[in-house]
Parts: C-alpha cells; structure tokens; sequence
C-alpha cells in the first residue's frame, strides 16, 4: 500500500512519544540550528527507522518524497548567490533519490523521472531537470559537506528499509572501515544484536551488582540477588510500586523464595544516603573497568553535571521541608531534588556519581563533591553546566583544578546591553574577557562569548545566549554534549519504581538505582557495538527495553 496521511500521522505520532529523543534535532541543543547537517542526519536515521516499520511502507521512493526538510537552512551549503530555476529542498530529494538507486551518472535519474511524472508533480517539478542542470548543480552548488550527508542520508535509509523487511533499489554499503583495510558489518540485524547483548548483558551484570549489599548478615532464606531483582523489575514496569510488584515477581520470577514488599522497602530504608553513594560507585568503577577492556573506551574527557527533580510533590511535606523543596523553576510546587555527573561527548555516556539536594546545600558544594567522585573514576579535562552554575566561586574551583568549563551567563544589566548594541550592528557572534569579583580584591577571568540563535522565537536581545569558558571559543561546540545529560534523564526516570514514601533514603536509592540500569545498559551497547562492527557510534543499537529484559534474566527474573 501507498503511505497515506494517517500512515505518516502515525509514524511521527510515535516519534513524538519517544521520551528519549528529541525530534528535531536541531531544538535539542542552543549549539544546533537548522542548518546543522549532523542534526539533519540524526532527524532522518530516525524517521527512516520509524517510518519503515509501518505495514503501508513498502518501497523507498515514498520516503525520499516524505522525508521532512521544511525545517532545513540549505543555504549555507548553497555555493551558488543568485537566483536559480530549482529550490536546494528539491534538489537534495533529487540526489537522494540517485543515491538510493546507486545511479552514476545523472542521465538515469533524468530518465526516471521522465517515466515517473507522478513523482516530478509530488516534488513540485514544473519540467524534468536536464542532465547539465542536475550535473552543475552537484559538483558546483552542492558543498561537498552537503554531498556527504546525500550520500550518509541514502545509505541510513537503505539499511533502516532494509532492516524492516523493505525492498530496497540496491544493497546498501554496510561495511565501514575498522583498523585499516579491515571491515566488518556495521549495521547488524536485531537477532545478531540480541544475541550478542544477550551475551556481554550476563557479563556485565555479573560485574556491576556485587557492589550492593544489604548487610543482612548470614544465614537468610531469601538470596540477597533476589532484592536487586525486585529493583530491576520495578524498574522494567512503568510506574510499578514495590507492593504490588512483589506480587507479580512472585509469579514471573523463578526463584524459590522472593521479598514482600514491606521487607524490600524496610531493608532499603536501612540503608544511609552515604552507602548508597558508596555501593553505586563501587558499582560503577566495576563497570567502567569493564568497558575500559575495549580501545573504544574514552577514559577521559568531558563531563556534565546537572540536577533534575521528581514529580512535583503534592502531599503533606511537614517534617520534610529540607528534603522536599522548592523546583527549580521557583514556582509554588516541591520536589525531591538529585544532581549527578555524567561522561558526555564521546565517551559512553556513563552516570559517575549521583547525590541527594537538600537545602541549604550550595551549588558550589554539589560541584566539588561530584567532580571528586568522578575524578577519581576518570581523568577530566572539560566540565559543562547550565546556568544555574553560574559562579564566579564555582569557575574559579574548576580553573584552580585545572579543568575547563563552559557555562551559560544568566543575562544582567551589561550582558543585556551588549546584546542589544549586536543586534542593531547584525552581528552574530562577540567575545569579550571579563574578570568576575570574587571579594578581598580577588578576580576570575573568564572570556564571555555572545551567540546569536538563528531561528529564536525572539526579535529583540533575547535572541543571544552569552556563555563563560576559561579557554579557546572552540570549546564552545561542545556545549551541545551537555544535553546528552538530559535525554539520559528521561531514561533513568523511565527505569525507577514508583513509591509514595516520603522516606528520603528510599527515595534516592530508587533514583541511584535506576542511573545504574541507565549506565549498564549504554556499557552494554558499547560493548555489544565494538563487538559486532569494531567502532561505537552515540546512538544505540540496543535498545534500553532489551538491555533491562536481560538484565531481568540474568538476574533470576523467569
């Protein structure tokens, strides 16, 4: 069948749902815009992967026509500065096209379009592009970074086709170099990749879960194992709390004797903040001496550090005000508070350390006392923060440190001012040096960059973000890993039980907890991707839904 308009509803209705991805890429990050090729890549390896998993999506050329580009800025990967008889969007369908079929020369997809004057109507062509046109237009107006994700764009759409049992024009390329003049397949199908999960997930499971112990002593019925069973089963059900999960893991477990809901719960609560910190870390040098085994591991680099929050909290906080406190956006509503450091950029994007935020606690507190965790697991070279970092006291310990940082600048009265003199000189982009006082006539210097944001909903000064880093502008591209922290928030959120205890250990070992099933399962596609194709690409071949259905199963789960 023909895709249809609820066919395509239907697929970008399910991207929409996705809750760790955002679609598109380019609002994902300030450091991206809609001319970002990268992001332009990532947006179609999604749709592709979506799309052709749909019954009504049969063959190829639907999604080169479908394949949204309204979004795209071509211009800046457009050489040629005056008008011209075709748009950028089209043309890039065009090639797209030619490159799925594999054509070498232009007159093939001359020919095809002449038989096909469906396709040219849906494409907006008034008249089929002549052979000269198509060729000038490849060579001298297209980039050649533009040409390159042509060619990126058609193989990703091949293989995701393919995968989902599409016929395709031609086999797609699913070599990619590795050590050389070695290859290997690259884009193994789901069956290889269960397999080999299946596999590297015992090991690693194996690895990580010893470092948690409940202390019981000797001589219980109930296997210690069976606890961090229960844990991951929760975790595995969405918005699944520990009574009534226990319940269901006596049936689904295979396991002789499994914990009641309240023994869970009550040995848990036994546990302090600080043995919880101290059994995930544990847990977590495990697990980053097991990836290290691989020369794909970064053991070094760049981390983030954030803090998110819970739901909002709606009950009776009495007796709790230092542990339930305010949002983070100062509206009216509580929440419990967790701030954490992560390995972002091209390391696998590992959770180093968690902690609680209770107030009273500074920011400047939170940030030495996870870089210290996460120095002692790493070496670090660069530290990303948003803005509400913004310290003057907090830069000059990362740079007393001899770390690198990027932080965005809240905007006071001279940011604001220097913004508006920018934006009536159109300029895009400002650095200036400025030296923040840190009291007893003591000073930071710090380099202020300002950045103008191309498709902001603002007209006015709020169309610039002004960034503090204590090194080359060039660092400032990297900002954009940052985010990594926030989609892998969405994740672990996803792998926590749910509970109404108001009890703030239990609380945050259900988040610590969840940040280790976070972090097992992108060790283990690491892991299962070196194998399989001997390289690491970001994104994942194995899903988080897999990772934790085997960790369920290799932890005695039936």
């Amino acid at each position: 069948m023909a895709p249809s308009r609820e066919s395509r509803r239907t697929v970008f209705r399910q991207i929409a749902q996705l809750s760790s991805v955002d679609w598109p890429t380019y609002e994902s990050s300030p450091l991206f815009d809609r001319s970002s090729l990268s992001a332009l890549e990532s947006d179609v390896r999604l749709v592709a992967e979506t799309w052709f998993q749909h019954d009504d999506h049969e063959t190829v050329k639907p999604f080169v026509r479908a394949v949204p580009l309204a979004y795209v800025q071509f211009d800046a990967h457009d050489r040629y500065a005056g008008s011209t008889s075709y748009q950028m969007e089209t043309l890039f369908r065009l090639f797209l096209l030619k490159e799925c079929h594999g054509w070498d020369h232009e007159t093939a997809l001359v020919e095809y379009l002449t038989q096909h004057p469906d396709l040219c109507d849906q494409l907006g062509l008034e008249s089929v592009p002549n052979q000269s046109t198509l060729w000038r237009s490849w060579h001298h107006r297209f980039t050649a970074e533009l040409q390159d994700t042509v060619q990126t764009v058609a193989r990703t759409i091949l293989i995701k086709a393919q995968n989902a049992g599409v016929s395709v024009p031609r086999e797609p390329d699913r070599q990619t170099p590795r050590h050389g003049d070695e290859h290997t397949e690259s884009d193994p199908d789901n069956q290889i990749i269960l397999n080999q999960a299946e596999t590297v997930t015992e090991r690693v499971s194996d690895v990580a879960f010893p470092a948690f112990s409940l202390d019981r002593g000797e001589g219980c019925e109930i296997h210690e194992n069976a606890y961090w069973d229960l844990q991951t089963y929760l975790g595995l059900r969405e918005n699944l709390a520990v009574n009534e999960g226990a319940r269901s893991f006596i049936h689904e477990s295979n396991r002789k004797r499994t914990p009641l809901g309240h023994a869970h719960r009550e040995h848990v609560r036994n546990l302090s903040i600080e043995q919880i910190r101290k059994m995930y870390r544990q847990a977590v040098s495990r697990l980053l001496d097991r990836v290290a085994e691989t020369e794909e591991f970064f053991r070094a680099g760049i981390v983030a550090i954030d803090i998110t929050e819970g739901d909002p909290f709606t009950g009776d906080r009495a007796g709790h005000e230092d542990e339930i406190i305010g949002t983070k956006e100062k509206t009216d509503e509580y929440a419990y508070q967790w701030a954490t450091v992560q390995l972002v950029g091209n390391a696998v994007p590992i959770v180093l350390d968690a902690r609680p935020v209770r107030k009273g606690d500074t920011r400047k507190e939170i940030v030495k006392d996870l870089l210290d965790s996460a120095e002692a697991a790493v070496h670090v070279d660069n530290v990303l923060m948003d803005r509400e970092f913004d310290s003057q006291h907090i830069l000059e310990m990362l740079s007393q440190r001899g770390l690198s940082y990027v932080v965005p600048k809240r905007m006071q009265t001279s940011e604001k001012a220097q913004a508006k003199r920018l934006l009536k000189k159109g300029k895009d982009r400002y650095e200036t040096d400025r030296k923040l006082h840190l009291g007893d006539n003591e000073w930071h210097s710090t380099t202020l960059i300002y950045r103008r944001k191309e498709d902001s909903e603002h007209t006015d000064h709020q169309q610039y973000s002004v960034f503090m880093t204590n090194r080359k502008s060039g660092l400032l591209t990297e900002y954009g890993y940052r985010w990594e922290i926030e989609s892998g928030y969405k994740s672990i959120k996803r792998f926590m039980g749910a509970t109404t205890s108001k009890d703030f250990g239990l609380r945050f070992f259900y988040f610590a907890f969840a940040c280790l099933l976070y972090s097992i399962w992108r060790a283990v596609d690491l892991l299962v991707q070196v194998q399989l194709t001997g390289e690491y690409e970001h994104s994942p071949i194995v899903t988080a839904d897999n990772t934790l259905t085997l960790v369920k199963k290799e932890t005695g789960i039936g």
